[in-house]
């Protein structure tokens, strides 16, 4: 069973920049990561996702132009470099793991503020 621990999310103004990081344990890290997230009153949405080995990576319409994702394998981790940050992504952003399902992790807030 994977675990996976979020860290970074918080409180920006626009325009501004974040790094979210999630960490995974307890198997082996070569599974597809992806991020998710959702608005308030909204459902959860399909954010980015990458490769195990990272060679591969696919992004929603409405972040592509500003959000970057990447992997540390040696590390087990997954980023999400999210700059540009406009109010609309705020949210709730969940690091997420491809193993038969999507697992989630309990998910961090980022509030992007005018």
């Amino acid at each position: 069973q994977v675990q996976l621990v979020e860290s970074g999310g918080g409180l920006v103004q626009a325009g501004g920049s974040l790094r979210l990081s999630c960490a995974a344990s307890g198997r082996t890290f070569n599974y597809p990561m992806g991020w998710f997230r959702q608005a308030p009153g909204k459902e959860r949405e399909f954010v980015a996702r990458i490769s195990w080995s990272g060679d591969a990576t696919d992004y929603a319409d409405s972040v592509k132009d500003g959000f970057t994702i990447s992997r540390d394998n040696a590390k087990g981790t997954v980023y999400l470099y999210m700059n540009s940050l406009k109010p609309e992504d705020t949210g709730i952003y969940y690091c997420a793991a491809s193993i038969s399902r999507w697992i989630y992790d309990q998910g961090a807030q980022v509030t992007v503020s005018t």
